[in-house]
């Protein structure tokens, strides 16, 4: 009788030592918040390195050239735009556009989106497409 309470007693303590060591206690993980992507990359190429809310000094230089003013190419939009190459620049600038950063209501995408790189010595690439 005395062995059977021990092996008893033993494959219990097996037991409970197998539950706590094989299952470590449930730990609550916090839920996965998806972080945006700083810069959406449009599905014909090209990518941009710029934080777009940095775009919207664009928005001035945009509507100055609308109203037909001499802008300085010295302007804040252009030197951000000039270590870029003319598709990665096209992309930031779309990228705002689409997501209204540069705070105009009426924008033509593609007319804009032209005259802005132009106006920065960037070429709008023939590929790309800056749909709204």
């Amino acid at each position: 009788m005395a062995l059977t309470k021990v092996a008893l007693f033993l494959a219990l303590n097996l037991g409970l030592i197998a539950i706590v060591h094989g299952n470590p206690p449930m730990v609550p993980t916090p839920p996965l918040v998806p972080t945006p992507p700083i810069a959406p990359t449009p599905s014909n190429g090209g990518s941009c390195p710029i934080n777009p809310l940095k775009i919207t000094v664009c928005s001035n230089v945009l509507l100055l050239l609308k109203l037909r003013i001499n802008v300085l190419e010295t302007e804040q939009c252009c030197p951000l735009l000039s270590g870029l190459a003319d598709l990665d620049a096209a992309v930031c600038v779309c990228t705002a556009i689409k997501a209204n950063l540069l705070g105009l209501i009426d924008v033509d995408i593609p007319v804009d989106l032209t005259l802005l790189l132009n106006h920065c010595n960037k070429t709008y690439p023939s590929r790309f497409t800056c749909s709204p």
